[in-house]
């Protein structure tokens, strides 16, 4: 008997390389997932200019940051946005300004798409061989209340599935959204702000993703990596013995057995 609903993942028609050169842009969750990337030696950058939860914002990453990644992944958190008044101009951040001097409204379907696009576009004039992952973050939002946090997903939803059929090939549809609602669906995958997937869910979706879009030799890398990662990790009671320092040479020669294998590891 099956007592959950498997969501169901479809397999790209591209392979995520060893030290693949990444770009993550959008909510929290993209920081979570992205961080996991860094951990494994994947060349990625990170949100580099903060965590952006709209579309607007997301593109004015990708502007920013000049990046040319091989593969980028959006993830979107809300169609809301906040507009400075004196410009009005979308923000990304409202640095701790009086409210007073913003105004806050939601992006149709159609204006995340439009974002989204000039995004993409922007990535595929820098890389003709580009692919953008494109999820909606789980996360839910309290202050707008929970059906109107519900609304707002429906929206980034639609908007992500048109920015899919758009541009058939370029751009895929991971779920993680419907991963934590639909497959998990319990508060012990959540932070105690049981709003935020907890550390044992985002390593559940990271599971999911690597084995799905990870290429044999990416996955082979994790598996060597690994061990060392963890011995490098190790925090001994007394790092001045001589158990110690002979554990870390014999790490070092692993370290440098694996650089010699895989050119472009960087410690």
């Amino acid at each position: 008997m099956e007592f959950r609903t498997k969501v169901k993942i479809n397999k790209p028609d591209f392979e995520i390389e060893p030290f693949e050169d990444m770009l993550f842009v959008g909510s929290c969750f993209a920081d979570n997932i992205g961080k996991k990337f860094v951990e494994e030696k994947f060349n990625a950058i990170v949100n580099p200019y903060g965590v952006m939860y709209n579309p607007a914002s997301i593109l004015h990453t990708v502007v920013r940051t000049e990046a040319a990644p091989r593969v980028a992944l959006f993830t979107l958190g809300t169609n809301h946005v906040y507009i400075l008044n004196e410009t009005g101009e979308i923000v990304d951040n409202c640095a701790k300004r009086p409210q007073r001097l913003f105004t806050e409204r939601e992006l149709s379907i159609e204006e995340c798409v439009s974002y989204l696009s000039d995004a993409v576009d922007k990535l595929t004039e820098r890389n003709s061989d580009v692919r953008i992952i494109v999820t909606v973050s789980p996360i839910r939002y309290a202050k707008y209340g929970y059906h109107e946090s519900q609304l707002s997903k429906a929206t980034l939803l639609l908007a992500a599935d048109m920015l899919v059929k758009k541009y058939d090939g370029r751009v895929i549809y991971f779920p993680a959204y419907e991963i934590v609602n639909d497959e998990l669906r319990d508060y012990r995958f959540y932070a105690p702000d049981m709003l935020h997937p907890s550390q044992q869910a985002v390593e559940y979706i990271w599971e999911l993703f690597s084995e799905n879009y990870f290429s044999s030799a990416a996955k082979r890398f994790i598996e060597e990596w690994r061990p060392i990662k963890e011995a490098l990790g190790h925090k001994p009671f007394r790092p001045e013995s001589e158990e110690y320092k002979e554990f870390m040479n014999k790490t070092m020669l692993k370290v440098k057995a694996l650089s010699k294998k895989y050119p472009k590891f960087v410690l």
